[in-house]
């Protein structure tokens, strides 16, 4: 490929997105920059703290436990409070909360402030994956979520080479560096950052039939609907499984490198690859993968994430242990982009922060369960049972995802990652509207979206027509309902 097209691929992989969209990049590409508990949590306390490998993974199971907890309250509270307030809320808890735990000496003192980190981190995930939806057309979704992507990979790529070197010298410098870059992110949400939860009675509103309707289908949207909502909690299901295999990278991985013999140096090199690789081929291959069937997409992520990390078991080198990452990290590439824009399909307008709640929560839950089982196993039998058990685990999962979406409307295939079919015309209508926002420089604000069924991932949004008694579009923006009801 000549340099021209890579400069014109680069200019499409980033064009057409509002610019709310890149301040919200900007920051999780700080808060990225600054990671260093969730990677070395395991390393801090088995080699700087010479605490066990099931200790540790005590710790950061607690650290899990706490993102169980808040991925629900966070949803809840992106849907009623809005996205803005839930983003500063968690971003300045965390930058305190993190600082806090480097000063921590007693291990019950640890485990407690372990625990209230994993629950202020984790809160702004509901929160950010729902303002990305508010503001950006369906049709850029998965193109958006890629870049989000990369942007967390790419400031992974550089904190973990750093952090791993710092972590030689001194780890409570690595827990005020991130302390220190999660206020930063906190002052940029506060700065740049409006809120862009759609809003009852906004700006071109008139009457008050099209607000009722939207606040009745608002009011609908609690946590027992999202629950009993069984194709998008088997897709809750299988990330469970995904997740669970990917955390072995922050958990198990540094555990089997350390008793190995290898440094943290070592491992921050290692794990580098995974952002390194990340920055480098999530645009090309999410070009790549744009408009291909999301069923297989999953299917092969899933056997590449168990059977990478399964090849772990005949590492030897450091270079062998860089050959695996590479394996399941195409996994990633491919994954995250298509998990994350289904997720958005299934998920009602006025429901996006309780959803994405629940979508957080199987990371979570993984983040809980990985630890104890990483830490249990190569305890008691050794970490080549550990790799094994993730191949068992991706085989599982891709097996899910087949089976899940087999019966995906053909209509829906080949329209994106995000494709989510099944079901009755009704059904996908309410889950999807069609974007009313303009392409230029929309207002997050105007991040409602009028009832529609959904065009191709390839097509504009075609513009709605105002139904009677209400103002023509080109007044405003169409109301939407402020999300009240259940919990």
């Amino acid at each position: 490929m000549s340099a021209a097209s890579l400069r014109r691929a680069a200019r499409e992989s980033v064009s057409g997105l509002p610019p709310a969209f890149w301040w919200l990049w900007t920051s999780t590409l700080v808060n990225r920059l600054g990671a260093f508990v969730a990677t070395f949590m395991t390393l801090y306390l088995t080699l700087d703290r010479g605490y066990s490998a099931s200790f540790a993974g005590l710790v950061v199971a607690l650290h899990g436990l706490g993102g169980v907890v808040s991925s629900l309250v966070a949803g809840v509270m992106t849907d009623r409070l809005g996205r803005r307030p839930t983003l500063l809320a968690a971003q300045a808890s965390t930058a305190l909360s993190v600082a806090l735990l480097g000063f921590m000496q007693h291990p019950a003192a640890i485990a407690a402030v372990a625990l209230l980190v994993g629950t202020t981190s984790n809160a702004s995930r509901p929160a950010v994956a729902a303002m990305m939806a508010d503001i950006v057309r369906p049709e850029d979704r998965v193109r958006a979520f890629a870049l989000n992507y990369w942007a967390i990979n790419l400031g992974f790529a550089v904190s973990a080479t750093a952090a791993g070197l710092i972590a030689e010298y001194s780890y409570l410098a690595g827990f005020l560096g991130e302390a220190a870059l999660t206020l930063v992110c906190a002052v940029l949400v506060y700065v740049k950052l409006p809120e862009s939860r759609p809003e009852g009675g906004g700006p071109g509103a008139s009457g008050t039939a099209g607000a009722t309707a939207a606040s009745g289908a608002g009011a609908a949207v609690g946590l027992g609907t999202v629950l009993r909502d069984g194709r998008f909690m088997g897709v809750v299901g299988l990330s469970f499984l995904i997740s669970l295999i990917f955390t072995q990278g922050s958990v198990g991985l540094p555990v089997a490198m350390g008793a190995a013999g290898f440094s943290p140096g070592d491992y921050g090199l290692v794990i580098a690859v995974n952002g390194l690789l990340i920055v480098v081929l999530q645009i090309p291959v999410t070009r790549f993968i744009e408009h291909r069937d999301p069923q297989k997409l999953l299917v092969v992520s899933a056997l590449l994430a168990g059977y990478g990390f399964a090849l772990t078991a005949f590492a030897g080198p450091v270079w062998a242990y860089a050959l695996t990452v590479c394996v399941w990290t195409l996994a990633e590439i491919v994954n995250s982009p298509t998990q994350m824009t289904l997720v958005v399909r299934l998920s009602p307008v006025h429901g996006r922060g309780r959803y994405q709640g629940v979508y957080s929560m199987s990371w979570a839950v993984a983040a809980l369960v990985a630890p104890l089982m990483a830490g249990f196993v190569i305890d008691r039998w050794g970490a080549g049972w550990l790799w094994a058990a993730t191949g068992a685990l991706g085989t599982v999962a891709a097996a899910g995802y087949w089976l899940l979406m087999r019966d995906l409307a053909s209509g829906d295939r080949g329209t994106g990652p995000g494709a989510a079919g099944g079901g009755n015309t009704d059904r996908k209508a309410a889950r999807e509207p069609a974007a009313h926002e303009p392409s230029a420089t929309p207002e997050p604000s105007a991040g409602c979206e009028a009832s529609a069924t959904p065009e191709p991932s390839a097509a504009r949004e075609p513009a709605v027509t105002a139904p009677a008694g209400r103002a023509p579009a080109a007044a405003g923006p169409l109301p939407c309902a402020d999300p009240v009801g259940s919990v």
